[in-house]
């Protein structure tokens, strides 16, 4: 009897896996097996999800909110949603431009298939969240990256645009702060890339899901906001898993004009229709929470930021930009050789988790996540110190 070869879709015959998901699941296996494994790889708050929000779940439960609900998501979580745009982003979006997805990946991933022709490209920052690019390819676009160098902050420039867009250029994605840089982009620096992307009709998916991570500022600015012109070429992303400590609910959210929000509601009634009913008023709860609960988290990822970067700094083999958002030290340890194999290596020497750099367009890079208690962090920046001083070349 012959081998039976089986004939893959071109466009994700070559889709890479997540290697931060690969990495993680290794760092869980040696956990179980009894190793004292510290996690700098996770993408996630070690927070529990608040009890006010859990108590929401179960009271939807209770009531039988069990059922589907309309593709786009529930009216009240939409119209939750348009409150929270008007009040946190000075965003004015009507229920109907908001297509409630499970999570904000799917968010993007859906306007991706909608806005992404064949052959057309999207500009892509890097260093870049993972799953970007597979996103782009997967619809059978191209992306085109952008280099953004640690001496400019890890932030692209309208210069940068005007020398990677051409005539083939559909979308620029903007992560703000970025996973996994931690850098954020200010208004001032918004201002002329939202102009490039309105001079040439480059629609933006603005990805805003660390928004309420922003440190030593209270200032955020949506590129959207920068006035109608852009506002109607951004799509905007947001989420609840990491303001919340949520990822697990699934929830996330986009809102762009109407005529772009009514595909995607199409293309999600064939792919998964709505999502979670109870996670749904999960959220409507968790947008109403009082601010107090996000800013004492935000606060303590501070004090993780400021610890981790503290006890790296003297480290001449290594170098970072320390970050204004989101939850990651970017550390350059390319003067240790490549990153893969540094990741590799200190996994298995001396059991600390961390992703390389090439996952994120950055060979020679490390993404340390500081979503662990600072005791953890302390235990984890020592075994790499201790590593570095024993690897390190003499």
């Amino acid at each position: 009897m012959g081998t039976l070869t089986v004939s893959i879709n071109r466009r994700i015959k070559d889709i890479i896996g997540s290697t931060t998901l690969a990495i993680t699941a290794n760092a869980n296996e040696l956990k179980a097996k009894g190793h004292d494994v510290v996690n700098f790889a996770a993408g996630e708050p070690d927070f529990d999800t608040p009890k006010s929000i859990k108590a929401a779940a179960i009271a939807a439960i209770e009531k039988g909110l069990t059922k589907y609900t309309p593709t786009s998501g529930t009216l009240e979580l939409r119209e939750t949603i348009a409150a929270k745009f008007k009040k946190d982003n000075r965003l004015e979006y009507k229920p109907s431009q908001i297509v409630v997805s499970c999570g904000a990946k799917h968010s993007i991933f859906n306007i991706i298939q909608i806005l992404a022709d064949e052959g057309e490209e999207v500009l892509v920052p890097a260093p870049y969240w993972v799953s970007y690019p597979e996103m782009v390819k997967a619809a059978g676009a191209v992306p085109r990256f952008i280099p953004a160098t640690a001496q400019a902050g890890f932030k692209i420039t309208p210069a940068d645009l005007r020398r990677y867009a051409g005539n083939k250029t559909k979308i620029l994605i903007l992560n703000s702060p970025s996973n996994p840089t931690g850098m954020v982009y200010s208004r001032k620096e918004l201002e002329p890339i939202a102009e490039f992307c309105v001079k040439n009709n480059i629609f933006v998916i603005s990805d805003e899901i660390y928004e309420k991570l922003v440190y030593d500022t209270d200032e955020y600015t949506s590129i959207g906001a920068l006035g109608k012109d852009i506002f109607d070429l951004t799509i905007t992303v947001n989420g609840v898993s990491k303001a919340y400590a949520m990822t697990g609910w699934r929830i996330g959210y986009a809102a762009g004009r109407e005529d772009v929000m009514d595909y995607v509601k199409k293309f999600q009634d064939h792919a998964t229709s709505n999502p979670t009913s109870i996670s749904q008023a999960a959220v409507v709860q968790a947008l109403r929470e009082p601010e107090e609960g996000v800013l004492a988290m935000r606060e303590e990822f501070r004090k993780r930021r400021n610890l981790m970067a503290a006890e790296l700094k003297d480290v001449a083999q290594i170098s970072y930009v320390l970050p204004q958002g989101a939850f990651y030290l970017f550390c350059d340890f390319s003067k240790l050789g490549p990153s893969e194999q540094i990741a590799r290596q200190i996994l298995d020497d001396v059991k600390v988790a961390v992703i390389p750099g090439d996952s994120f367009g950055a060979p020679g890079f490390i993404r340390l996540s500081f979503a662990t208690s600072q005791e953890r962090i302390r235990e984890g920046t020592k075994r790499i110190k201790d590593w570095i001083r024993q690897h390190a070349p003499r």
